[in-house]
């Protein structure tokens, strides 16, 4: 018999409570074209147990092509928070391609702090997932 339960991993990509939409449901490729788009649900699809949308089946196809790609850094979690150790909400509004990679952040207040020193930031982001997680 168990002590208790189990504590969950944190799940490899960002959804909010009592969702499964990964990004907010915006289109991941769109942020590539400059500006986020909302997807569609009928242009989803899912990708490490998440559901990405998309705006048009041209985006969902590039995404099924290369999902890492286009799916966000960090699995969506703010950038600066995993930077830090820990793991936030990313918020799909406060976002930033940077070296053909999308970067998420839990507002912009803190994507400010985030872009103070991007390269820095991503390196620690980069030494600390999937660590996060656990």
């Amino acid at each position: 018999m168990a002590d208790g339960p189990a504590m969950a991993a944190t799940p490899e990509i960002y959804t909010p409570a009592f969702s499964n939409v990964a990004v907010g449901g915006y289109d991941a490729v769109s942020y590539f074209g400059g500006a986020p788009v909302k997807g569609d649900a009928k242009f989803a699809t899912s990708w490490k147990g998440a559901e990405f949308r998309f705006a048009n089946a041209a985006n969902l196809a590039k995404f099924k092509a290369n999902p890492a790609a286009y799916a966000p850094q960090y699995g969506g979690y703010c950038a600066w928070a995993v930077a830090g150790g820990y793991t936030a909400k990313g918020d799909p509004l406060a976002w930033k391609v940077v070296n053909g990679k999308l970067y998420l952040n839990y507002d912009q207040t803190v994507q400010k702090r985030w872009a103070k020193d991007i390269p820095g930031n991503i390196a620690k982001g980069d030494r600390n997932w999937p660590q996060v997680l656990k």
